[in-house]
Protein backbone atom coordinates (compact mmCIF):
# COMPACT_ATOMS: atom_id res chain seq x y z
CA UNK A 1 0.00 0.00 0.00
CA UNK A 2 0.89 3.28 -0.92
CA UNK A 3 1.07 6.28 1.45
CA UNK A 4 0.82 9.98 1.78
CA UNK A 5 0.43 12.81 3.79
CA UNK A 6 -2.65 15.43 3.41
CA UNK A 7 -2.05 19.06 4.25
CA UNK A 8 -3.86 22.21 4.44
CA UNK A 9 -1.87 25.00 2.20
CA UNK A 10 -3.13 28.72 1.12
CA UNK A 11 -4.31 26.91 -2.60
CA UNK A 12 -6.06 24.52 -0.85
CA UNK A 13 -4.87 20.72 0.25
CA UNK A 14 -1.76 19.09 -0.78
CA UNK A 15 -0.50 15.52 -1.22
CA UNK A 16 2.73 14.42 -0.39
CA UNK A 17 3.91 10.92 -1.39
CA UNK A 18 5.93 8.72 1.76
CA UNK A 19 8.65 7.60 0.45
CA UNK A 20 11.62 5.24 2.71
CA UNK A 21 12.36 8.70 4.65
CA UNK A 22 10.64 11.73 4.92
CA UNK A 23 11.80 14.73 6.75
CA UNK A 24 9.93 17.33 8.27
CA UNK A 25 11.37 20.57 10.14
CA UNK A 26 12.00 24.11 9.12
CA UNK A 27 15.26 23.63 7.49
CA UNK A 28 14.96 24.22 3.67
CA UNK A 29 16.31 20.63 3.07
CA UNK A 30 13.52 19.14 4.82
CA UNK A 31 11.26 17.01 2.54
CA UNK A 32 8.21 18.52 4.09
CA UNK A 33 9.39 22.59 5.36
CA UNK A 34 7.23 23.49 7.97
CA UNK A 35 6.88 27.34 8.29
CA UNK A 36 6.04 27.62 12.07
CA UNK A 37 8.12 29.05 14.54
CA UNK A 38 6.83 26.16 17.31
CA UNK A 39 8.95 23.74 14.90
CA UNK A 40 12.46 22.54 15.53
CA UNK A 41 14.55 22.78 12.14
CA UNK A 42 15.10 19.01 12.06
CA UNK A 43 11.69 18.31 13.90
CA UNK A 44 11.17 14.88 13.12
CA UNK A 45 10.70 12.24 10.54
CA UNK A 46 8.44 9.60 8.86
CA UNK A 47 10.19 6.39 8.29
CA UNK A 48 9.09 2.86 6.28
CA UNK A 49 10.14 -0.45 8.07
CA UNK A 50 9.08 -3.55 5.78
CA UNK A 51 6.58 -2.92 2.59
CA UNK A 52 3.43 -1.16 4.75
CA UNK A 53 4.56 -0.08 7.89
CA UNK A 54 5.00 3.94 8.13
CA UNK A 55 6.14 5.46 11.90
CA UNK A 56 6.58 8.74 13.01
CA UNK A 57 9.86 9.53 15.06
CA UNK A 58 10.19 12.74 17.00
CA UNK A 59 14.38 13.60 16.65
CA UNK A 60 14.12 15.27 20.21
CA UNK A 61 12.11 18.51 19.11
CA UNK A 62 11.79 20.93 21.40
CA UNK A 63 7.64 20.95 21.28
CA UNK A 64 7.11 17.67 20.53
CA UNK A 65 5.43 15.84 17.64
CA UNK A 66 1.87 14.77 18.46
CA UNK A 67 -0.32 11.61 16.99
CA UNK A 68 -4.34 12.44 18.03
CA UNK A 69 -3.10 14.80 20.34
CA UNK A 70 -0.94 12.58 22.52
CA UNK A 71 2.91 13.41 22.51
CA UNK A 72 4.90 11.10 20.81
CA UNK A 73 8.10 9.83 22.62
CA UNK A 74 9.10 6.63 20.57
CA UNK A 75 8.13 5.56 17.55
CA UNK A 76 4.67 5.56 16.55
CA UNK A 77 2.97 3.26 13.64
CA UNK A 78 0.63 5.08 12.35
CA UNK A 79 -2.80 4.26 11.04
CA UNK A 80 -5.21 5.88 8.04
CA UNK A 81 -6.90 8.76 9.25
CA UNK A 82 -4.81 9.77 12.41
CA UNK A 83 -3.64 12.99 12.58
CA UNK A 84 -0.05 14.34 13.27
CA UNK A 85 0.76 17.64 14.77
CA UNK A 86 3.29 20.00 15.07
CA UNK A 87 3.25 23.38 16.27
CA UNK A 88 0.06 24.42 14.40
CA UNK A 89 0.23 22.42 11.60
CA UNK A 90 -1.92 19.16 11.24
CA UNK A 91 -0.75 16.66 8.59
CA UNK A 92 -3.30 13.73 8.09
CA UNK A 93 -1.61 9.98 7.42
CA UNK A 94 -3.64 8.53 4.58
CA UNK A 95 -2.46 4.64 3.08
CA UNK A 96 -4.50 3.52 -0.34
CA UNK A 97 -4.18 0.71 -1.94
CA UNK A 98 -2.33 -0.04 -4.93
CA UNK A 99 -4.58 -0.40 -7.91
CA UNK A 100 -2.97 -3.40 -8.79
CA UNK A 101 -3.75 -4.65 -5.46
CA UNK A 102 -7.47 -3.60 -5.50
CA UNK A 103 -10.19 -6.35 -4.76
CA UNK A 104 -11.90 -7.78 -7.86
CA UNK A 105 -15.12 -9.47 -7.03
CA UNK A 106 -14.74 -12.85 -5.60
CA UNK A 107 -16.42 -15.39 -4.83
CA UNK A 108 -16.77 -16.44 -1.00
CA UNK A 109 -14.83 -19.48 -1.20
CA UNK A 110 -12.38 -17.52 -2.81
CA UNK A 111 -12.29 -15.07 -0.24
CA UNK A 112 -12.81 -17.72 2.31
CA UNK A 113 -9.26 -19.45 1.34
CA UNK A 114 -7.51 -15.62 0.97
CA UNK A 115 -8.61 -14.94 4.84
CA UNK A 116 -6.68 -17.93 5.71
CA UNK A 117 -3.60 -17.01 8.25
CA UNK A 118 -0.30 -17.42 6.47
CA UNK A 119 2.37 -19.86 8.24
CA UNK A 120 6.26 -19.31 7.77
CA UNK A 121 9.63 -20.15 9.14
CA UNK A 122 10.91 -17.41 10.90
CA UNK A 123 13.81 -16.63 13.44
CA UNK A 124 13.18 -13.87 15.51
CA UNK A 125 15.31 -11.56 17.31
CA UNK A 126 14.11 -9.72 20.74
CA UNK A 127 16.41 -6.97 22.10
CA UNK A 128 15.75 -4.72 24.92
CA UNK A 129 17.44 -1.92 26.89
CA UNK A 130 18.16 -3.36 30.47
CA UNK A 131 17.49 -0.97 33.20
CA UNK A 132 15.19 1.31 31.24
CA UNK A 133 12.78 2.80 33.90
CA UNK A 134 15.87 3.51 36.19
CA UNK A 135 17.57 5.21 33.18
CA UNK A 136 14.56 7.38 32.46
CA UNK A 137 14.85 8.53 35.67
CA UNK A 138 18.40 9.93 35.65
CA UNK A 139 18.10 11.67 32.15
CA UNK A 140 15.52 14.84 31.32
CA UNK A 141 12.83 14.05 28.76
CA UNK A 142 14.41 15.51 25.84
CA UNK A 143 17.34 13.97 26.00
CA UNK A 144 16.35 10.51 26.56
CA UNK A 145 13.98 11.16 23.14
CA UNK A 146 16.90 12.21 21.47
CA UNK A 147 18.78 8.68 22.45
CA UNK A 148 16.23 6.84 22.13
CA UNK A 149 15.08 8.30 18.15
CA UNK A 150 18.28 7.73 17.17
CA UNK A 151 18.48 3.92 18.68
CA UNK A 152 15.92 3.44 16.55
CA UNK A 153 16.88 4.64 13.57
CA UNK A 154 20.22 2.87 13.82
CA UNK A 155 18.72 -0.53 14.96
CA UNK A 156 15.99 -0.47 12.01
CA UNK A 157 19.00 0.52 9.97
CA UNK A 158 21.15 -2.59 11.03
CA UNK A 159 18.27 -5.14 10.58
CA UNK A 160 17.70 -3.68 6.96
CA UNK A 161 21.36 -3.99 6.39
CA UNK A 162 20.98 -7.84 7.57
CA UNK A 163 18.30 -8.67 5.54
CA UNK A 164 15.76 -8.67 8.05
CA UNK A 165 12.12 -7.08 9.00
CA UNK A 166 11.50 -4.53 11.98
CA UNK A 167 7.91 -6.20 12.94
CA UNK A 168 7.70 -3.20 15.70
CA UNK A 169 9.37 -1.19 18.67
CA UNK A 170 7.92 -1.90 21.92
CA UNK A 171 8.87 0.41 24.14
CA UNK A 172 12.52 0.18 24.61
CA UNK A 173 12.50 -2.93 22.76
CA UNK A 174 12.73 -3.83 19.06
CA UNK A 175 11.17 -7.08 17.75
CA UNK A 176 12.98 -8.06 14.32
CA UNK A 177 12.09 -10.76 11.92
CA UNK A 178 13.81 -13.01 9.05
CA UNK A 179 11.76 -15.33 6.91
CA UNK A 180 13.37 -18.16 4.59
CA UNK A 181 12.38 -21.12 2.53
CA UNK A 182 15.53 -22.31 1.65
CA UNK A 183 18.03 -21.28 4.17
CA UNK A 184 17.42 -21.43 8.15
CA UNK A 185 20.88 -21.12 9.03
CA UNK A 186 21.57 -18.31 6.79
CA UNK A 187 18.71 -16.60 9.14
CA UNK A 188 20.34 -17.39 12.06
CA UNK A 189 23.70 -15.49 11.55
CA UNK A 190 21.71 -12.51 10.06
CA UNK A 191 20.55 -12.28 13.40
CA UNK A 192 23.30 -12.64 15.12
CA UNK A 193 25.10 -9.84 13.36
CA UNK A 194 22.34 -7.72 13.95
CA UNK A 195 22.42 -8.51 17.72
CA UNK A 196 26.32 -7.71 17.57
CA UNK A 197 25.82 -4.37 15.90
CA UNK A 198 22.98 -3.62 18.20
CA UNK A 199 25.14 -3.90 20.82
CA UNK A 200 28.12 -1.87 19.92
CA UNK A 201 25.32 0.88 18.95
CA UNK A 202 23.81 1.12 22.40
CA UNK A 203 27.29 1.14 23.51
CA UNK A 204 28.00 4.25 21.35
CA UNK A 205 24.94 5.74 23.71
CA UNK A 206 26.96 6.64 26.13
CA UNK A 207 29.54 8.08 24.25
CA UNK A 208 27.18 9.99 22.97
CA UNK A 209 25.03 10.95 25.73
CA UNK A 210 27.70 11.61 28.28
CA UNK A 211 25.50 12.25 31.11
CA UNK A 212 24.04 8.24 30.13
CA UNK A 213 26.07 5.66 31.64
CA UNK A 214 26.47 2.04 31.03
CA UNK A 215 23.75 1.04 28.62
CA UNK A 216 23.15 -2.22 27.31
CA UNK A 217 20.80 -4.62 25.73
CA UNK A 218 19.69 -8.50 26.43
CA UNK A 219 18.86 -10.51 23.41
CA UNK A 220 16.80 -13.66 22.59
CA UNK A 221 16.46 -15.37 19.39
CA UNK A 222 14.34 -17.95 18.66
CA UNK A 223 13.23 -19.77 15.28
CA UNK A 224 9.90 -21.57 14.45
CA UNK A 225 6.63 -21.07 12.72
CA UNK A 226 4.65 -18.03 13.43
CA UNK A 227 1.15 -16.57 11.46
CA UNK A 228 2.52 -13.49 9.94
CA UNK A 229 0.76 -10.21 8.58
CA UNK A 230 -1.62 -10.77 11.50
CA UNK A 231 -4.02 -7.69 12.08
CA UNK A 232 -3.70 -3.70 11.52
CA UNK A 233 0.24 -3.98 12.40
CA UNK A 234 0.89 -6.39 10.02
CA UNK A 235 2.44 -8.47 12.46
CA UNK A 236 3.85 -12.10 13.34
CA UNK A 237 1.93 -13.99 15.72
CA UNK A 238 2.14 -17.10 17.65
CA UNK A 239 4.16 -19.37 20.39
CA UNK A 240 7.87 -18.97 18.67
CA UNK A 241 7.54 -15.22 18.81
CA UNK A 242 6.40 -15.39 22.83
CA UNK A 243 9.36 -17.36 23.29
CA UNK A 244 11.58 -15.16 21.91
CA UNK A 245 10.74 -12.66 24.17
CA UNK A 246 10.81 -15.03 26.94
CA UNK A 247 14.38 -15.57 25.91
CA UNK A 248 15.48 -12.39 26.03
CA UNK A 249 14.42 -11.66 29.82
CA UNK A 250 16.40 -14.98 30.61
CA UNK A 251 19.35 -12.94 29.80
CA UNK A 252 19.16 -11.63 32.74
CA UNK A 253 19.07 -15.01 34.96
CA UNK A 254 21.51 -16.27 32.77
CA UNK A 255 24.30 -13.41 32.96
CA UNK A 256 24.46 -13.67 29.23
CA UNK A 257 24.07 -11.41 26.24
CA UNK A 258 22.23 -13.78 23.91
CA UNK A 259 19.96 -16.50 24.22
CA UNK A 260 18.74 -18.93 22.00
CA UNK A 261 16.40 -21.38 21.83
CA UNK A 262 17.25 -25.11 20.51
CA UNK A 263 15.96 -24.53 17.43
CA UNK A 264 17.76 -21.44 16.76
CA UNK A 265 21.03 -22.80 18.12
CA UNK A 266 21.46 -26.20 16.50
CA UNK A 267 21.84 -24.16 13.07
CA UNK A 268 25.13 -23.39 14.24
CA UNK A 269 28.38 -25.40 14.42
CA UNK A 270 28.37 -27.94 17.34
CA UNK A 271 30.98 -26.88 18.79
CA UNK A 272 29.33 -23.54 19.59
CA UNK A 273 26.87 -25.05 22.17
CA UNK A 274 27.59 -28.55 22.99
CA UNK A 275 29.44 -27.37 26.45
CA UNK A 276 26.91 -24.74 27.03
CA UNK A 277 23.77 -26.09 26.37
CA UNK A 278 21.08 -26.10 29.25
CA UNK A 279 17.51 -26.47 30.08
CA UNK A 280 15.49 -23.25 31.42
CA UNK A 281 11.37 -22.96 32.25
CA UNK A 282 10.01 -19.73 31.30
CA UNK A 283 6.48 -17.98 32.19
CA UNK A 284 3.90 -19.50 29.92
CA UNK A 285 5.61 -22.86 29.03
CA UNK A 286 4.79 -26.49 30.78
CA UNK A 287 8.21 -28.24 29.79
CA UNK A 288 11.58 -26.24 29.86
CA UNK A 289 13.23 -25.16 27.43
CA UNK A 290 16.59 -26.22 25.81
CA UNK A 291 18.94 -22.92 25.31
CA UNK A 292 22.37 -22.08 24.42
CA UNK A 293 24.02 -18.89 26.11
CA UNK A 294 26.74 -16.61 24.64
CA UNK A 295 28.02 -13.10 25.06
CA UNK A 296 28.74 -10.96 22.35
CA UNK A 297 32.20 -11.41 22.42
CA UNK A 298 31.67 -15.06 21.91
CA UNK A 299 29.47 -14.01 19.38
CA UNK A 300 31.36 -11.87 17.78
CA UNK A 301 33.98 -14.47 17.64
CA UNK A 302 32.04 -17.13 16.44
CA UNK A 303 30.86 -15.24 13.86
CA UNK A 304 34.50 -14.09 12.34
CA UNK A 305 35.85 -17.79 12.29
CA UNK A 306 32.87 -18.69 9.73
CA UNK A 307 33.54 -16.05 7.71
CA UNK A 308 37.15 -17.29 7.75
CA UNK A 309 36.58 -20.93 6.92
CA UNK A 310 34.23 -19.89 4.30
Amino acid sequence: MSAVLRVKTGNGVRKIPCKAVLTLGRDKNSDIVLKDIMASRNHAMIRRLGQNDYYLIDSGSSNGSFVNQRRVSTPKLLKAGDSITIGKIELIFEQIKDKDSAMDTWSMQETMISDRPVIKQITILVADIRGFTSLSEQVNIRTLTKMMNSWFNSVSDIIFENQGVVDKFIGDCVFARWESEVSRHETVLQALNAAILIHKVTEDISKTFTNVNNVSIGVGINTGAASMGIGQDNTALGDAVNTAFRLENATKALKKDIVMSESTYKHLPEHVWKDDKQHIRVKGKRDTLRVCGLSFAQAEDLLQKLKEAS
